[in-house]
């Protein structure tokens, strides 16, 4: 159990850094980045505690960007600021490079010595792996939006 609580806080230590680095380059204002630093911490290492639990990456990657955007409604309400300023930011750690990169370096390598079941294989899985879990965050963030202003007029 220590092991596991020592993890989360290592997970949260490094989603921190890509969060807020995110937020500073599209200028979210000095005193916002708190926010966008426990958001993208918050968001990394509960997909991390779902995943150590048996829940697989793109479920898990659902519903943290879900609650994610709650939270963003929350604080964007609080403070009146534009929601993406938290969200986004927030869930940029949760990005798949690990799984982009690997599809695409296994096409390359099928581009330059020729095709091979496992080669195929790897694009195919990876990238379907890339695909779900960037489709879960999208509609994780955008769920809660829908839930909560949809019986507004859009004029």
């Amino acid at each position: 159990m220590i092991e596991l609580l020592y993890l989360l806080l290592e997970d949260a230590w490094f989603a921190w850094i890509p969060a807020v680095g995110f937020a500073m380059v599209f200028n979210v204002p000095r005193h916002m980045l708190i926010y966008c630093a426990i958001g993208g911490a918050l968001t990394h290492s509960s997909r991390f505690l779902l995943m150590q639990y048996g829940m697989p990456i793109e479920w898990a990657t659902f519903i943290v960007s879900a609650n994610m955007g709650f939270l963003g409604l929350y604080w964007s309400r609080k403070h009146l600021i534009p929601r993406p300023v938290f969200t986004v930011a927030s869930v940029i750690p949760m990005i798949p490079g690990s799984y982009a990169f690997t599809a695409m370096i296994a096409l390359v390598e099928i581009n330059t010595t020729g095709y091979s079941l496992e080669l195929m294989q790897l694009v195919m899985e990876n990238g379907l792996r890339t695909l779900f879990i960037l489709t879960a965050l999208s509609f994780g963030l955008a769920l809660p939006s829908i839930l909560i202003y949809r019986g507004r007029p859009i004029v």
